[in-house]
């Protein structure tokens, strides 16, 4: 008979047979050329002093910054971040040999396979390498293996830098229950690895409920058809469901809560609600002596049951008051209710209980081929946006917190130190402590926090620190590279030193969704899906003179109408 020929496998690989032994993964480790070995071993450091290269030595073989490394430490394989390199003595003699020295950073290990188990990868080190031990660049076997780890929950989003024909995965359940954030300076790709995240997990799950704060109109077309995209046309957001602090900013952005006019409306606008209560079904869950209605509760009202009751009170007072405030607040919401930039909120003929219909609509349940939905900020009001932020957040969570997680939703913020700045004086409250308690309580109640800024050192610590992945993009600034650093573990901070030299659509992805910290390259998306740019081009601009002499007649219509009338001008 004709010997049967055996093929070398690799020892993670068990498809078709069984598990490799311990044996064979001994000889499959010691198979791989050394570099060098441990001549040091600190805490969760190591150095290793690098063997002379032979000539014939290929450049992929050397370690190089933020390659993965792997140790054979007895009852496992140590694997490590390269973090710093040196040559600490070097000579100008060719002849005279140089001690080479890199750090690692052991990040987890490989434990060796046995007969019941096969090889797996975890966290943290238990069996620390001693002096002596040979030191590898990890094969792309190892590799595969490491981030392959992830199993059905994963979820392709781009190559792994040391080897790109290696897939980099993230962990589905880790970056949403645990919160994920996306940093980058302008222009570093966030949008893009934005829409590429969300794409990836939709391919494999496609009935999930995602929002997306978009407050630079760039996700209308990153999804195609499978997103709903509210703007200020079609969006609604009734005034009644507003709380009370978050119609204040409306009606007076920025103003302290001791202002008379406040006290008056806080005074009076019980009363509006409980105007409306009668006759209502929805109304008998309730206490029917009203006093179940707070200033907060969301219950449907008129304006102009509001103002009636303003012109009452205004009518009552007695000659040693003055009605100056009273005119005022009415004054002020009744050109509120007018003016056409509110007209998404303010702008219904009659008013409905319309919440269960715009939970519905507004977290895609039922899905029906559309998981997302994308709320476009850049045409509302600045001082309004806050308002909108707030609501959505508080919707969200209150609708975790009530439905048990059942309907699990992601709210994707981008800009997001612009609602949640790291100080608590700056922005709107409402919206500030909306996000905070995502990201403190959101994992309990099956709401997710994407994150996506240029600014960390702008973010609420908080915040940041709740996200347990992160993608961070290129940050040239020092003060967002020491925030980054406060947020990410120990072991990952010798990557971020790559941060100002990271290419575009590169990261550092640290964190739960990963399995190790690694520098990834996303994957390219699809020249329909990829986020619309604003950034105007001057070149373009300058260089043709424009005839047309109805251009400043179309732009000074749309900015009295504080909406686009007509398309994008080229």
């Amino acid at each position: 008979m004709t010997p049967h020929k055996s093929h070398k496998k690799s020892p993670f690989s068990r498809k078709g047979g069984a598990a490799p032994t311990a044996e064979a993964f001994d000889m499959a480790f010691q198979d791989k050329p050394r570099v060098g070995t441990v001549v040091s071993v600190t805490g969760s450091h190591a150095l290793v002093m690098l063997d002379e290269d032979t000539p014939d030595s290929d450049r992929s073989s050397r370690p190089q910054l933020g390659a993965i490394m792997s140790v054979d430490a007895g009852s496992s394989i140590v694997l490590g971040l390269v973090s710093a390199m040196t040559n600490p003595a070097p000579s100008l003699d060719p002849a005279v040999a140089e001690m080479r020295i890199i750090e690692i950073e052991l990040i987890g290990e490989f434990t060796k396979p046995t007969i019941n188990a096969p090889a797996r990868f975890r966290r943290g080190v238990s069996a620390y390498p001693t002096l002596g031990d040979n030191v590898h660049v990890a094969t792309r076997d190892e590799l595969t293996a490491l981030f392959a780890v992830n199993g059905a929950a994963s979820v392709r989003v781009g190559v792994v830098k040391q080897d790109a024909s290696i897939p980099a995965t993230v962990n589905v359940d880790e970056i949403f229950s645990r919160h994920c954030a996306v940093l980058g300076t302008t222009g570093a790709g966030k949008s893009c690895a934005v829409a590429l995240l969300l794409r990836a997990v939709l391919q494999r799950f496609p009935h999930a409920h995602i929002v997306i704060l978009d407050p630079h109109n760039e996700y209308s077309k990153s999804f195609g058809d499978g997103a709903v995209v509210f703007d200020p046309t079609s969006f609604n957001l009734p005034y009644w469901m507003l709380t009370f602090d978050e119609l204040v900013e409306v009606l007076y952005p920025g103003r302290s809560r001791d202002s008379e006019e406040i006290e008056i409306l806080a005074d009076l606008l019980p009363a509006a609600k409980r105007m409306n209560m009668g006759g209502s079904g929805r109304a008998s869950r309730l206490r029917t002596d009203g006093t179940a209605v707070t200033v907060d509760t969301p219950i449907p009202y008129r304006i102009s049951e509001l103002l009636g009751l303003i012109d009452k009170a205004l009518g009552g007072l007695d000659s040693g008051r003055t009605g100056a405030p009273y005119k005022r607040l009415r004054s002020r919401i009744y050109a509120i209710s007018q003016d056409a930039r509110y007209s998404f909120m303010f702008g219904g003929l009659t008013v409905q209980d319309t919440l269960k219909d715009m939970l519905s609509e507004l977290f895609r349940i039922p899905v029906d081929g559309q998981p997302v939905s994308v709320i476009e900020l850049g045409g509302l009001p600045a001082e309004v946006v806050q308002v909108v932020v707030s609501v959505v957040s508080r919707l969200a969570f209150e609708f975790g917190l009530w439905s048990n997680g059942a309907a699990p939703i992601a709210l994707v913020v981008e800009d997001a130190h612009r609602y949640a700045p790291a100080n608590p004086e700056d922005g709107f409250g409402p919206t500030r402590r909306s996000l905070v308690r995502i990201a403190k309580e959101g994992r309990k109640t099956g709401v997710a926090l994407w994150i996506a800024s240029q600014r960390p050192t702008e973010l609420d610590p908080t915040v940041l620190s709740q996200c347990n992945t992160i993608f961070a993009m290129r940050l040239a600034n020092q003060a967002d590279q020491d925030a980054l650093r406060a947020a990410v573990p120990d072991a990952s901070t010798s990557l971020l030193s790559c941060l100002p030299s990271l290419g575009l659509g590169e990261a550092i992805a640290v964190g739960e969704g990963v399995p190790m910290p690694t520098r990834i390259r996303f994957d390219a998306l699809p020249a329909e899906a990829v986020p619309r740019s604003l950034t105007a081009c001057f070149t373009d601009g300058w260089s043709v003179e424009i005839e047309d002499n109805s251009f400043i007649d179309r732009i000074v219509e749309q900015w009295r109408a504080q909406r686009m009338l007509t398309p994008d001008f080229e």
